[in-house]
């Protein structure tokens, strides 16, 4: 017990340290070795800081003899995790093209196209031939199948499983279990469809129930109103 304290308290140490270094010299160059340190810590422990991240990427560009393709690699694998945030363009605007034109790059990026367009099934076929490269990276699945829900409680009110089990890459059991855990937490209902099939239907909010969401001209400010008031007198 006392170890773990210690390891927990060793590594709230170690983030702080770095968070503060980043705010009050982010372009020392004597740094660089804690951030890449801290990059690996947040894969182990599956925290992340997009202000360290780009810190990095920002002194690689200014030592790039230093930089380290694997830690980089690292980077743009948490910041497609991090979807729907735009961090991902942020992060690759820093790293040079001719590194971007190493193959583990030329599939992140790809992975990152087809993410932002939703080609959901084209993104997991993908990833399955890249798993060298993502599995290194704990929570990768997770995090974006809950970018896929986003995707779709975004654009659909009701979809057939179908259309999840493609955007989420599962079936059979594993997608009843997911299917169980929504409806009992996230207020999933799943309806009879035409014929035998059924329908999901997702909790409504303004993207999918575009009437949910209010005008300007749908409604007058009370400030307004009480304006009115004294001219009608």
């Amino acid at each position: 017990m006392a170890q773990s304290v210690e390891e927990s308290s060793k590594s709230s140490s170690m983030s702080y340290t770095v968070e503060q270094l980043v705010s009050v010299n982010p372009y020392n160059p004597d740094i660089l070795p804690d951030l890449e340190n801290y990059v690996n810590e947040q894969v182990s422990s599956e925290s992340y800081s997009l202000d360290a991240n780009l810190c990095l990427l920002r002194l690689y560009q200014f030592e790039p003899e230093r930089m380290s393709t694997q830690i980089v690699a690292r980077i743009l694998i948490k910041a497609l995790m991090a979807m729907p945030a735009p961090d991902f363009s942020l992060c690759l605007f820093l790293i040079p093209e001719r590194v971007q034109m190493d193959e583990q790059f030329k599939t992140l990026i790809l992975l990152s196209h087809y993410l932002e367009t939703a080609k959901f099934r084209q993104f997991w076929d993908e990833a399955a031939k890249a798993r060298h490269i993502l599995d290194l990276v704990p929570g990768f699945e997770q995090a974006i199948r809950n970018y896929a829900i986003h995707v779709l409680s975004l654009t659909y009110q009701k979809l057939p499983p179908s259309v999840l089990a493609e955007a989420i890459n599962l079936e059979g059991p594993s997608l009843d279990k997911f299917l169980e855990h929504y409806i009992a937490n996230n207020s999933w209902v799943v309806e009879k469809g035409q014929g035998k099939g059924q329908l999901i239907s997702l909790p409504a909010n303004e993207f999918n129930h575009p009437e949910l969401k209010r005008s300007t001209t749908d409604s007058i400010p009370l400030d307004h109103i009480t304006r009115i008031f004294p001219v009608l007198g």
